[in-house]
């Protein structure tokens, strides 16, 4: 049963049981003050009820809480899932993107992260952020874009760089 039906069931049988409780608590008050409610054993069986009766009390105000914290603050059940496939999702592809690393030589590693950790990076940023000459960044960046792993778009003088979006 999904958790807003469960709370909405759950807050509705509290508030009819509330009702009877109250009721009877209420009858059982009457009773006492007919009795004038001397050291006799039916004041003393009416105490015991209203003691009960106050513990039923906490339990329906117990139940009703948990009914009203599923029906209005619970995570759906298809809310949790989703987010357990887009974390799944997540790890899919950061495992794809190491993998993508492996055969690659230090530099390209370095350059290929640089790209993923600042999408848009410029070649000129990227040369200083991996320590290479500008003709070596170049070399890479071309043998990327040709092999599919990145495009280019020119800005200004120089090019941003952004990974595909299977690699991203």
């Amino acid at each position: 049963m999904e958790t807003k039906k469960l709370g909405f069931v759950l807050v509705g049988l509290t508030a009819l049981s509330s009702i009877v409780i109250f009721n009877y608590i209420g009858n059982l008050g009457i009773k006492g003050q007919q009795y004038n409610c001397n050291p006799t054993q039916q004041c003393q069986s009416i105490s015991s009820m209203l003691g009960i009766s106050h513990i039923i009390v906490g339990l329906l105000a117990f139940i009703f809480a948990l009914g009203f914290y599923l029906l209005f603050f619970s995570k759906g059940e298809q809310e949790i899932l989703k987010r357990l496939e887009e974390d799944k999702l997540i790890d899919t592809r950061k495992d794809q993107f190491e993998m993508l690393l492996k055969p690659m030589d230090d530099n390209e590693g370095n350059i290929l992260r640089a790209i993923k950790d600042q999408e848009g990076i410029t070649q000129t940023t990227l040369k200083f952020r991996v320590n290479l000459s500008k003709a070596k960044v170049s070399e890479v960046i071309t043998r990327f874009e040709k092999n599919g792993l990145i495009s280019r778009n020119p800005k200004g003088k120089t090019y941003e760089i952004f990974l595909r979006d299977v690699y991203a």
